[in-house]
C-alpha cells in the first residue's frame, strides 16, 4: 500500500540523494549502512523494554536508508542489476534480523514471533517469484516492507508506556502478512491464467 507512495518519497529526497552521490556513496553502500541500523535496531529489541527508543530510531534510519539507496541509484544513474538484488536480499536479512531481536527480547510470545518472520519473508519471496515470471507485483497486498516498519516502530513506542503492544502488533502483523502471501498467490494466479487463456 504505502508502496505506492515510494516514488512521491523518493522525489522529496532528491536532494539528499544527490549529496550521498557528491560524497561517494553508492546505493550499494546505502544498502549496507541500512542492514548494520537494522542489525544494531535487533540488538537493542533483544536488550528489552529499556531499549526501545534506540531500537525505533535505528528501525527507522534503517528503513529510511532503504527509500535512500533507490533514490540515489535512480537520480544519480547507477541502478543495476545485481544493486536491485543485493537490496532485496539485504532487506530480507534486515526484516529476519529485527525479529528475532524482538522475540530474543521477549517482547513478543515465540511463536506468534515466528508466524510474523516466516510471513514477512514469504510476501518477499511470493513478489520476488511472481516477477521473475514478468508479473508485477510491487504495491500488491496490505502488508509490504513499509507498513511493517511503520507498524512495529509506533508499536515499539506505545510499549514504552504500555505492556504487550509489540506482542499485539506482532499478532496483527503475522494475519496481514499471510493475508498479503494470499493475495499475491490469488494476483498472480488470475495473472497467470489471462496470460494461458491469451
Amino acid at each position: 500500500m504505502l508502496t505506492r507512495l515510494k516514488a512521491k518519497v523518493q522525489s522529496a529526497i532528491a536532494a539528499q540523494a544527490k549529496a550521498a552521490n557528491k560524497i561517494g556513496l553508492t546505493p550499494n553502500m546505502v544498502s549496507a549502512i541500512g542492514i548494520f541500523l537494522a542489525f544494531l535496531a535487533a540488538l537493542a529489541y533483544a536488550g528489552g523494554r529499556e531499549n526501545l527508543v534506540l531500537a525505533v530510531v535505528l528501525l527507522l534510519l534503517s528503513g529510511y536508508c532503504d527509500v535512500l539507496d533507490g533514490a540515489v541509484a535512480r537520480l544519480c544513474q547507477k541502478a543495476t542489476p545485481f544493486g536491485g538484488f543485493l537490496d532485496s536480499l539485504l532487506d530480507r536479512y534486515a526484516d529476519a534480523a529485527v525479529y528475532a531481536g524482538i522475540i530474543f527480547g521477549g517482547l513478543c510470545t515465540v511463536p506468534w514471533g515466528l508466524a510474523a518472520l516466516i510471513g514477512s519473508l514469504l510476501v518477499s519471496y511470493t513478489r520476488a517469484r511472481a516477477e521473475a515470471t514478468d508479473i508485477k507485483m510491487e504495491t500488491v497486498g496490505i502488508a509490504e516492507r513499509a507498513e511493517r516498519i511503520i507498524i512495529l516502530a509506533v508499536a515499539s513506542l506505545i510499549e514504552i508506556a504500555f505492556a504487550n503492544a509489540i506482542e499485539a502488533a506482532i499478532i496483527i502483523l503475522a494475519i496481514l502478512t499471510h493475508l498479503t502471501v494470499l493475495q499475491r498467490s490469488i494476483y498472480a494466479y488470475k495473472a497467470l491464467k489471462k496470460r494461458e487463456n491469451a
